[in-house]
């Protein structure tokens, strides 16, 4: 492969060490990398995911990120911590501007809570190299706030995320450049590679891919053939090349639609669930109309319980586009009467409007209350945006069904 044609940046990305977790250890005056902590999204529930575990946790117990907190090991000297999201996120945007103080904003690019991109071209007169960049904003996070991170150095984002998984984590700091691909690169299995996920795996396996450097040497036009665009930047992506833009505004994007769901923490019966449907178009609409926006298409997403499995997913366009709570919740519900089977148990429901368009293009008709359901809309959102999103509550959100008060005082979906 001639890489002469292609961009050479000095690209970091760099991933917080078991984040939540040595957060929560730096909080009570513990070394993130020698104590058993884990931190736990709902220590009341038994069920409740393993958010995060400390690396030594992990290592003498086998406990992951997809661990349940009554898979923990009866080990006293095991810590549960419970989820704080709005700690994590403030200790998230206090490392963010630690590497502002290195970079522009618009050079830095956060992927999530604890992983982030940071272009650093054309710093050798200030700090050095780019590994000089990467020991400096290292050693400046531990000493700023005692949590260890891992590096990894590319010519382009692809390369410093997967050279991070596949070695930083285990060495620190750790350097891809388009020559080292076929070394550092091709011995791994395709499901190691960022992007690849198991359908995926699955179906490269079936055409006898297994190892990246096989993905390499695969014909291009045969994987654009069964997969599209995307096998072609699987194969662009196995010989290490990214041209993706790595300075910009990189999180502002087109809003496509509002949407809202929740995976509830107990079995609904058909019934109850018409109190939680409510909730998820009040919270969907109100977000739509803090944009200005309306939509002409709502989508209903229905998820069993495990002893049945199965649901549906549905959607039906209305003649007007519509913010109006009521609205799109009466069309939830006739999705929900028409498809439901009428007897299972539900776990996970969401609601989406998209199709949208600007407000204020909606059609009023003379005959029509629908100015007044939309000033209703507009001064509920007011009373809220002042007083908190608790403020003025339908009366079915009080009820045990309902979800709203619960989920208040979440982010993303953990305690804050």
């Amino acid at each position: 492969m001639d890489y002469s044609n292609y961009p050479r940046n000095d690209v970091l990305c760099i991933d917080m060490r078991s984040f939540y977790a040595s957060v929560e250890a730096v909080k009570r005056g513990l070394d993130p990398m020698t104590v058993q902590l884990a931190v736990v999204g709902d220590v009341n529930r038994p069920g409740s995911i393993v958010l995060a575990a400390s690396p030594v946790l992990k290592k003498k117990h086998g406990i992951s990120n997809v661990s349940r907190f009554f898979e923990l090991p009866k080990d006293p000297d095991i810590i549960i911590a419970p989820a704080h999201m709005a700690d994590y996120l403030q200790v998230s945007m206090e490392i963010t501007k630690l590497i502002n103080q290195y970079v522009p904003k618009e050079a830095i690019h956060q992927y999530s809570v604890d992983e982030v991109w940071v272009t650093v071209n054309g710093l050798e007169k200030l700090f050095g190299d780019r590994w000089q960049v990467a020991k400096a904003i290292k050693r400046d996070i531990l000493e700023s706030f005692g949590i260890t991170c891992s590096i990894g150095i590319g010519d382009n984002k692809f390369l410093a995320k997967v050279i991070m998984d596949l070695h930083a984590k285990k060495q620190g700091i750790a350097e891809c450049t388009y020559e080292d691909v076929q070394e550092k690169l091709w011995p791994f299995p395709v499901q190691d590679v960022w992007g690849i996920g198991r359908r995926m795996q699955r179906n490269l396996n079936r055409m006898g891919i297994v190892k990246l450097r096989q993905l390499a040497n695969f014909p291009l036009k045969q994987l654009t053939k069964r997969f599209g665009i995307i096998g072609e930047q699987l194969y662009w992506h196995a010989w290490g090349i990214d041209l993706s833009p790595v300075f910009g505004n990189f999180t502002k994007t087109e809003q496509k639609g509002f949407g809202h769901g929740i995976s509830l923490l107990r079995d609904y019966s058909g019934d109850e669930v018409a109190i939680c449907i409510l909730d998820l178009c009040e919270e969907a609409c109100r977000r739509a109309r803090n944009a200005n926006q309306a939509g002409k298409t709502i989508h209903l997403g229905i998820s069993y319980a495990k002893e049945t499995s199965g649901g549906f997913s549905r959607s039906r366009s209305v003649s007007l586009p519509t913010n109006i709570t009521m609205d799109v919740y009466d069309v939830c519900m006739q999705l929900f009467h028409e498809f439901y089977d009428g007897t299972s148990n539900i776990r996970h429901v969401y609601v989406t409007l998209d199709n949208l368009y600007e407000d204020g293009e909606t059609q009023l008709d003379l005959f029509d209350d629908r100015p007044k359901k939309k000033d209703i809309g507009y001064v509920m959102d007011a009373i809220r945006d002042k007083y908190g999103s608790t403020a003025i509550l339908r009366a079915s959100s009080y009820t045990e069904a309902g979800i709203t008060i619960g989920r208040s005082s979440k982010i993303g979906g953990h305690q804050a």
